[in-house]
């Protein structure tokens, strides 16, 4: 019997459309789906670059407008793959069509935008997601598998990094990343995947102290007004306390992102170098074996690992995208998905404090920012 087809539209042809394309249509073919995406359409403002892109991807046609795409009635996902400061008016406008929306991290460039967009998926009543692919990495979901069942006792300490040289170059010409109203803070782009996994490891962050710096103030005789550097202490709802360290000026670092959690028990430490590995320290361990134990993350029992290769095979970063996109086409129309536009906003929440924290030199609560907009929007 034939499978049911479900409508894709993907908003943006660059990397992330590229990305997305991928997953959607690997999914299939590694997994049991109720319902095969097809990918309608893509848009984008180039045409003879979206054109290209939708004959490289498989995309049935394209189009230079994404309105184009969130109006088509064969469309039942939209899928937005565009700069961050555009995401909050594409979501809405997709909600309103009656569309269920999957958006690329972060969900905005402010908390205000990632309420707004919340509150039109809410009141549209349409499935929503957040692309926090990583969570989807065999590793990181055994590594969260293996906290909730106490592996490592309580959670007290949490540190995560995220190293690029992505702006190490000052000869590199402006462009949107370099624009905090379209392309977002570094403590957004990169430090938004990183407190996703933190909250979703360690539970809700409560207040933050954060420094930022942007060494490189100028491109193309342009100011530059997103940080090239930043970090934060945090404190959880818990008690745990955490470090996060975001930084595109790293030499030789392209994109390394290490998640490590200390709890009362035991340690685990993820490495994005080795990311089919897991470290893991057992406080219960006979003395003789002190030290950390590499998991490879490849069994059948662990998270992902049987839709994918042979034990030894291992999978690399395009697997995030399948596995991320499988599990919403999974549960293709009924839902829940998750990370939701909730995750998404509450992460915003969280940067927006950092960078707050930064230009003020404070400890920033997170309920501050979420007040605000609260009192703004009454």
């Amino acid at each position: 019997m034939a499978v049911p087809e479900v409508g894709i539209g993907i908003v943006g042809y660059g990397m992330m459309g590229r990305a997305h394309s991928y997953g959607y249509t690997v999914a299939p073919v590694m997994r049991r789906l109720g319902h095969r995406p097809r990918l309608r359409v893509i848009s984008g403002r180039d045409e003879r670059k979206v054109a290209e892109a939708a004959a490289a991807y498989g995309i049935d046609s394209w189009a230079g407008d994404w309105r184009e795409v969130v109006s088509r009635p064969d469309v039942e996902i939209v899928d937005i793959c565009t700069p961050p400061g555009t995401h909050a008016e594409i979501a809405a406008a997709a909600a309103a069509e009656g569309k269920a929306v999957i958006c690329e991290k972060p969900l905005a460039v402010t908390y205000s935008q990632a309420a707004s967009a919340l509150r039109a998926v809410e009141r549209a009543g349409v499935l929503n997601a957040v692309g926090f692919n990583y969570r989807r990495l065999p590793a990181v979901s055994l590594m969260k598998r293996m906290i909730d069942e106490g592996a490592v006792g309580e959670v007290r300490l949490l540190r995560a990094t995220w190293l690029s040289d992505e702006f190490v170059d000052p000869a590199i010409p402006f462009d949107w990343r370099f624009d905090r109203a379209m392309g977002g803070t570094t403590i957004a782009d990169l430090g938004s995947h990183l407190i996703d996994m933190a909250t979703w490891m360690a539970g809700p962050i409560a207040e933050v102290s954060g420094q930022s710096e942007t060494f490189v103030r100028e491109r193309s005789d342009r100011p530059v007004t997103v940080d090239d550097a930043s970090a934060a202490l945090v404190r959880f709802d818990s008690g745990a306390r955490g470090v996060l360290e975001m930084a595109r000026v790293a030499v030789r670092r392209p994109c390394d992102f290490t998640i490590e959690v200390n709890g009362s028990q035991g340690t685990l430490v993820f490495a994005y170098a080795r990311l089919n590995e897991l470290l893991y320290g057992d406080g219960s361990d006979r003395a003789e074996l002190y030290g950390m134990r590499r998991i490879r993350a490849e069994h059948p029992s662990h998270p992902y690992a049987r839709d994918w290769w042979p034990i030894g095979q291992g999978v690399g970063y395009g697997a995030s995208f399948v596995n991320h996109l499988g599990d919403l086409l999974e549960r293709w129309p009924d839902g829940p998905w998750e990370p939701d536009f909730v995750q998404g906003a509450t992460v915003q929440a969280v940067c927006e404090a950092i960078e707050r924290s930064a230009t003020e030199r404070r400890w920033v609560e997170v309920a501050e920012v979420t007040a605000s907009d609260t009192a703004a929007t009454k």
